[in-house]
């Protein structure tokens, strides 16, 4: 009897708190949340449309995660960010992340979105440049920064060396297409998501109207057999090994490729969130970029964020090939268990399988 009666008290006293908490006026108690940041490699674009729209759906705040999106800049290196313990999470080229462990940084890439690279050299259709093998003796245009290493290996593959100029007069390209465009280069450097709509974006003189894709020439790295894996995201393998980050990483991914997979499924609301977050392009570039952002990473055949060993190899070898990186990296340099235990607790289509890119209009400038 004395048994029954406390276990009454127990749960009165339990549901008078509770409605307690339920009183106008009252709150309850806040979840404590994890604040964590997201270090990017280049400026707010629809690169990026994944992690804004998690922030922007409240994704990351359902896993109890407060995240930060710290953007890019020229100058910023995210390999240092991360290692340096100013963010918990970076996006970057494999091969740099590979480049940045062999020189002693304690980094691991734990997942792996896109699935393949949308590198490409622009020409003119008269220029004469139909393959790689057309590349000697022409101006050829590379920004540097390691984004030149897909490049050299299509052209050593085809016996040319961007080192002696007799070959290949390499040029030095801003982040721009305006040298392209000048005559200043046979070919340029451009991403399938940004600097190639930059030029489609442009009026041709000749016609009054824009550029189409006829009045240019295409080579993709993917296609030269030199593709290198990009816009993988990375932690300090240190801090991984701290009791309960792996959880909080874990939670961190599958927010995340929540995120991406509501852009592939929700286009028109993941550029509003993407123009929300305040990128220097408009509506007409981000519109286009997040198409071939989609393209790059759907379809995964073995679901968001895992890593392709093949794909992984080829990056490796390339990367070995121009120098890169000297030796193989170490066995720990990625590993896929995170993002598996990430994209086992998702519903819905994890791998895109029927994924079919959209047909986009630019418009002038980008607007």
């Amino acid at each position: 009897m004395r048994i029954r009666q406390l276990l009454g008290l127990a749960v009165a006293g339990l549901m008078l708190a509770t409605a307690c908490n339920m009183l106008p006026g009252s709150s309850p108690t806040p979840q404590a949340m994890t604040p964590v940041k997201l270090q990017l490699q280049w400026v707010t674009q629809a690169q990026f449309a994944g992690y804004f729209a998690a922030l922007d759906q409240g994704f990351y705040e359902d896993e109890g995660l407060q995240v930060e999106i710290l953007q890019g800049a020229v100058d910023i290196v995210p390999q240092q960010v991360v290692a340096q313990g100013a963010a918990e999470f970076g996006v970057a080229w494999l091969p740099k992340v590979l480049a940045s462990i062999e020189s002693g940084a304690d980094l691991v890439n734990i997942a792996q979105p896109f699935q393949r690279s949308g590198t490409l050299q622009v020409a003119w259709a008269d220029s004469g440049i139909d393959s790689p093998e057309d590349w000697r003796g022409k101006r050829v245009g590379t920004w540097g920064f390691g984004n030149e290493h897909e490049l050299f290996a299509a052209m050593r593959k085809v016996g040319i060396d961007p080192e002696n100029q007799s070959d290949v007069t390499i040029v030095s390209q801003d982040f721009s297409m305006d040298a392209l465009l000048n005559n200043e280069l046979d070919a340029a450097q451009a991403m399938t998501y940004n600097e190639y709509a930059q030029v489609l974006e442009k009026v041709n003189p000749e016609t009054g109207q824009l550029y189409q894709p006829e009045d240019l020439t295409v080579i993709s790295m993917e296609d030269a057999g030199t593709a290198m894996l990009q816009d993988g995201i990375f932690a300090r393998g240190e801090w991984l090994s701290q009791p309960g980050n792996e959880d909080v990483a874990v939670r961190f991914l599958r927010a995340s490729f929540r995120g991406w997979i509501w852009c592939r499924d929700n286009f028109e609301q993941c550029v509003d969130a993407v123009l929300e977050a305040g990128p220097t392009l408009g509506r007409g570039h981000q519109t286009w970029q997040l198409n071939e952002i989609n393209a790059l990473i759907w379809p995964s055949p073995n679901g968001i964020g895992i890593m392709d060993p093949t794909a992984y190899e080829r990056t490796v070898q390339v990367a070995i090939e121009g120098q890169v990186i000297t030796t193989e990296p170490p066995d720990g340099a990625y590993r896929t268990d995170l993002a598996q235990r990430a994209m086992d607790g998702l519903q819905g289509d994890t791998r895109g399988t029927n994924f079919q890119k959209r047909q986009v209009e630019l418009t002038e400038g980008g607007n």
